[in-house]
């Protein structure tokens, strides 16, 4: 299953049925779980755990040292799920000692080709970074994410669940759950209910989170208000819960 031309330091960790393709190389302290693939010419750096079942292609660098003036070579980690698919030329880095020390991509994500992920960045499960998707160091993204191709986003900025990011975006405030975002820099244009619905969430939910994304962002009432008239779908609905929760939490501001 490892090419007779891949490089595998005898001190990685690589479970029986791993397949690791021509002229890749795997560092020391790497761990890949059962059932991943590895592509030709793939540099893993460690220390990395890679979890079961991901597709890892051709050119792919994980596990690299983090982007940051301020590293000084101390031992942080990548964590990479299970059955994630890494296309071409992805390039995820390390955490940094001043972010915790760890990045983190969940499960089931479909990274596509020219994708950079910084180091610091907390990806969750289910998302799609089309071709050439950036996200500077610290970056957070929920679940379900649709982040369009060329998408840039600002350090500390954070993506929530169910956000949509139009072609050549370019993020420098958080984006709530359910939005869709364009421009640069990037504006909200509304919840993304076509996707929403696709995904089996009620016209009921929908019209309420819509309720929710006029008083707190379009309309930018006072926010407690806001809060007041929206209590009512806050204790019906747990998706206007989870826009409101993340609006409230926001440190760098809501896209206008």
């Amino acid at each position: 299953m490892i090419h007779s031309t891949a490089i595998v330091d005898p001190q990685a960790k690589i479970a029986a049925d791993v397949s690791i393709g021509a002229y890749a190389v795997i560092g020391p302290q790497v761990e890949i779980d059962s059932g991943t693939q590895v592509g030709e010419h793939t540099t893993i750096l460690g220390p990395t755990i890679i979890g079961c079942d991901n597709r890892i292609l051709q050119n792919t660098t994980l596990g690299g040292a983090p982007q940051d003036l301020h590293y000084n070579g101390e031992p942080t980690r990548l964590v990479i799920g299970d059955r994630n698919t890494i296309r071409e030329y992805t390039s995820i880095s390390r955490g940094s000692v001043a972010g915790g020390g760890v990045t983190e991509v969940g499960n089931d994500n479909f990274i596509m080709a020219y994708v950079h992920i910084g180091h610091d960045c907390r990806v969750g499960d289910r998302n799609i970074f089309t071709n050439s998707v950036s996200l500077a160091g610290h970056v957070q993204v929920g679940e379900q994410c649709n982040l369009g191709g060329f998408s840039l986003m600002h350090q500390f900025v954070r993506i929530g669940s169910h956000a949509f990011t139009s072609m050549g975006s370019a993020i420098n405030r958080d984006v709530p759950p359910y939005v869709t975002v364009s421009g640069n820099y990037a504006r909200s244009y509304g919840i993304n209910k076509i996707g929403l619905r696709r995904k089996g969430f009620s016209d009921e939910a929908i019209d309420a989170i819509t309720r929710a994304y006029k008083l707190l962002v379009r309309r930018r009432v006072p926010r407690d208000d806001a809060l007041v008239q929206l209590e009512p779908l806050v204790q019906q609905f747990g998706e206007v819960r989870l826009f409101v929760d993340f609006v409230l939490s926001s440190s760098r501001g809501i896209v206008k």
